[in-house]
């Protein structure tokens, strides 16, 4: 995962995945959409490639490459398992707050009053 953050931290790698998310694209093709040398593309393509974010695919002399979904699953994971604690711990503040007088904390009533922020049940 540590591999795949730092692989995801330059905007210009960022660029290229979102390039290669849908699409096999050469590496010729990548290149062009940036005003840098091909040599530098290659380097974060292989960046991308080395933490497991795209495949590499040789066809004759080009290289294709394609975006990995599952080289992000575990950083997926990560962050969904970081927002669950975290909202977890917003309800549990929502549900230490009193309840105005007359108002109703049925199913799908709102629930809590914070300033700028209505938490809602299901």
């Amino acid at each position: 995962m540590e591999q795949a953050l730092r692989a995801l931290a330059g905007p210009r790698r960022l660029e290229i995945l979102e390039l290669v998310r849908d699409a096999e694209l050469p590496a010729g093709a990548i290149a062009a959409h940036f005003a840098v040398t091909r040599p530098a593309i290659s380097q974060h393509l292989r960046v991308l490639r080395e933490a497991g974010l795209v495949d590499e695919r040789r066809d004759g002399t080009r290289r294709l490459y394609r975006a990995r979904p599952e080289g992000l699953a575990e950083l997926r994971d990560y962050l969904a398992g970081f927002w669950e604690g975290r909202l977890r711990l917003l309800q549990e503040a929502a549900d230490s707050l009193p309840i105005p007088a007359g108002r109703s904390s049925g199913k799908g009533s709102r629930r809590r009053s914070m300033p700028g922020l209505a938490v809602f049940t299901a």
